[in-house]
């Protein structure tokens, strides 16, 4: 089984974008949940351009699935993960002011340093996940760390689909056998969605989650929350 990890900084940033409460960004967590998602994903950034350090806090006793919090690595999220204690962090090597996260880590060069907060969240009793590309030995090295997961950085498949999609995921099946082999769980995401996704769950082994979120809160503005969810669970069975 593979899970859909629902993120909602998209949704934070429409509120944001206007000032007040509309849309809840707490009751969308509680809806995505109700419609069938198996886990809530949020990434606060430095700026608070969307999820907001309170969003949070107000969200840890909320959400009753999964809850995962995306970030780099820095003192300030490290204490944040530390008092909320998420089911699961994800390190990305963002840059604060990167609009999006646009590549994986170099573990080689960030070995020393990621091993230290892998240690000091699983600790806590968090688990943790490290962002990466497919690069195999990149992925060793990942292993080495003693996180539990990785997360694969999507977009080139997603980029390279539509023209051979058996080219495009043949990547990412070798670094997900070659992240299990080493014990590590695999996860997904960016720039997964309708038409893109069932493929890549069908082909790749060993996926354990997938996090999507701004093809899929998109896709609601059309098709409405709980019948995106739905498509979007569908594309996973």
């Amino acid at each position: 089984m593979t899970n859909l990890s629902v993120n909602i900084n998209k949704v934070a940033t429409l509120r944001n974008s206007r000032g007040g409460n509309v849309p809840d960004v707490e009751k969308v967590a509680i809806d995505c949940e109700r419609f069938g998602a198996d886990g809530i994903t949020v990434h606060p950034r430095p700026d608070e351009r969307h999820i907001r350090r309170s969003d949070v806090y107000a969200l840890r006793p909320l959400v009753r699935t999964e809850f995962n919090i995306e970030g780099y690595p820095s003192e300030e999220l490290i204490d944040l993960l530390l008092k909320v204690k998420p089911t699961q962090a994800t390190l990305v090597p963002d840059a604060p002011d990167a609009l999006t996260s646009t590549a994986g880590w170099n573990v080689g060069e960030n070995l020393e340093f990621l091993t230290s907060v892998v240690d000091c969240l699983k600790e806590a009793g968090i688990r943790t996940s490290i962002f990466v590309g497919t690069d195999i030995e990149n992925i060793k090295l990942a292993a080495k760390t003693g996180a539990d997961r990785i997360e694969l950085y999507t977009e080139p498949y997603a980029v390279a689909f539509p023209k051979n999609p058996a080219d495009a995921v043949a990547p990412f099946v070798a670094a997900s056998e070659a992240a299990h082999r080493v014990g590590l769980g695999v996860n997904a995401g960016h720039d997964l969605n309708l038409e893109n996704l069932r493929y890549f769950y069908e082909n790749l082994p060993h996926l354990n989650e997938v996090s999507i979120g701004h093809a899929l809160i998109a896709d609601a503005l059309y098709m409405g929350l709980e019948k995106a969810i739905a498509a979007y669970k569908n594309c996973l069975r």
